[in-house]
């Protein structure tokens, strides 16, 4: 009942009717792109600026984030004497 049934003679493939004798067109490559290396030096100096200014950005937030917090909680004591 659940056994699949199959064909007695398989089936060919189907062959496609539009094949031509003629060869693929051959893909023409993507022209050499030559990168200097004073490029590449400027790139990666810019890439370790940029990173160490995001690193100070971050620093100086959370100091100034925590001297915020101090300020609050020297003000909080202040105003309950």
């Amino acid at each position: 009942m659940f056994l699949p049934k199959y064909p007695d003679i398989p089936t060919p493939p189907p062959t496609h009717p539009h094949t031509s004798a003629d060869p693929a067109p051959v893909r023409r490559s993507l022209p050499a792109v030559s990168i200097s290396p004073a490029v590449v030096a400027a790139v990666v100096v810019g890439g370790v600026v940029l990173t160490a200014l995001l690193a100070a950005v971050a620093v100086s937030a959370i100091s100034v984030a925590l001297a915020a917090v101090v300020l609050r909680s020297l003000i909080r004591e202040q105003n309950q004497r």
